[in-house]
C-alpha cells in the first residue's frame, strides 16, 4: 500500500546577487548579528543580576531587585519600538535602521537567542552545563532566515541554468540551478548563508505528495549489507561482502599547508588587512577540507553500490 505523506527537505544553491543586492543583504547580516548580541548581553545581565553568592545575607548585603525573565516574546515586544529610528551602537558609533530587515527575520533572531540561552541554563541529560552563548563577532554571524511569506520562485532563464526568487524588501536574486527543484515542491523557508568564497541560499521545501511505501522488508541475508568503519591504516569502511573503501586522509594531506598559513595569520596584528586576507585563505582551506569530505561521503559510496 502507498499512501501521501508531507515532506520537507533542503536544496542549497550557489547565489548570484548583483554589487547592490550583495551591499544590502551584508547590512541585513550586520543587523541581525547586532540584534543577537544586543538579546544576549540583555539574558546575561538578567542572569547577574538575579543571582547572589551562597556567603550573601539579604541582613548585610543589598540584594539586587528581581526582574522577570526576558524570553522570546518578551524581547520580540521590543521591535516595534527599535524599529522607529536608526539604533545607534555604543562602542562605535554605527547606526543600524531595523527597519530595513523583514519582521519575521529579526523574530528568527530572537528565537536562535532562546534556544541557545536555554541550552546553557538546562545543560544536557545529565545536568551538566556547558558553556555561555558567545557573543558573534561579524566572523562567526553567517547566516539569517527568511520566513515564506512573500517568497517566490520564478521560472528558469534561458538553458535552465538559474533560477529567481523574490525576495521581501530586496527584490530577484539569481541563484545557479544545479539541482532540478521538485515539481509541486512549496518554499517554506529561505536562509541566507555567507561562505568564504561567497553567497548561498537554502531553500526550505515542502512536498505534500511524497510516495512512502508502507510494505514492512523482512531484513534476509541476501538483502542485508553489514558495514564497519574500520579507521585502519589507509582505510576507513568495510563491508561484508569484502569492500574496502579507502580513506582520502583530507585533513593529514592538507595539515602542512593549514598549519603555514595559520601561523603567518598569527603572525600579524589584529585588525590589520594582512590578517584579514590570511584569514581569508585559512577560511578557504577549511572550506576545501568539508568539501572533499562531503563528496566523499555522497559519492563514493553510491558508484560502489
Amino acid at each position: 500500500m502507498i499512501y501521501n505523506h508531507s515532506m520537507k527537505y533542503t536544496y542549497q544553491y550557489k547565489a548570484l546577487p548583483t554589487t547592490e543586492i550583495k551591499l544590502e543583504i551584508n547590512l541585513w547580516l550586520r543587523i541581525c548579528q547586532y540584534w543577537y548580541n544586543r538579546q544576549l548581553g540583555d539574558r546575561f545581565d538578567w542572569w547577574e543580576q538575579n543571582r547572589t553568592s551562597v556567603d550573601s545575607c539579604p541582613l548585610v548585603a543589598s540584594l539586587p531587585v528581581l526582574r522577570d525573565k526576558p524570553n522570546y516574546y518578551s524581547q520580540k515586544k521590543y521591535l516595534p519600538g527599535l524599529k522607529k529610528k536608526p539604533v545607534t551602537v555604543q562602542w562605535s558609533g554605527e547606526e543600524l535602521d531595523l527597519s530595513r530587515v523583514p519582521a519575521n527575520t529579526l523574530q528568527s533572531v530572537c528565537k536562535r537567542v532562546d534556544i541557545a540561552f536555554e541550552r546553557f541554563i538546562a545543560g544536557d541529560s545529565n545536568g551538566q552545563r556547558s558553556g555561555k552563548p558567545r557573543f558573534k563577532a561579524q566572523s562567526r554571524y553567517r547566516s539569517f532566515v527568511i520566513e515564506g511569506a512573500g517568497l517566490d520562485l520564478h521560472s528558469c532563464s534561458v538553458g535552465g541554468k538559474y533560477l529567481y526568487i523574490r525576495v521581501p524588501k530586496i527584490g530577484l536574486i539569481k541563484i545557479r540551478s544545479h539541482r532540478h527543484l521538485p515539481d509541486g515542491a512549496i518554499l517554506k523557508q529561505f536562509q541566507f548563508v555567507k561562505k568564504n568564497d561567497g553567497w548561498f541560499v537554502n531553500l526550505r521545501l515542502e512536498d505534500a505528495t511524497v510516495p512512502v511505501k508502507s510494505d514492512d522488508i523482512v531484513p534476509t541475508w541476501d538483502n542485508s549489507l553489514g558495514m564497519d568503519a574500520v579507521l585502519h591504516e589507509d582505510d576507513y569502511l568495510a563491508t561484508s561482502e569484502g569492500v574496502k573503501l579507502p580513506s582520502l586522509k583530507v585533513l593529514r594531506k592538507s595539515q602542512h599547508k593549514l598549519t603555514r598559513i595559520s601561523q603567518k595569520k598569527n603572525a600579524r596584528k589584529r585588525g590589520s588587512k594582512a590578517r584579514r586576507q590570511l584569514a581569508k585563505r585559512e577560511g578557504g582551506q577549511h572550506q576545501k577540507i568539508a568539501r572533499c569530505r562531503k563528496d566523499m561521503s555522497n559519492t563514493k559510496l553510491l558508484t560502489n553500490y
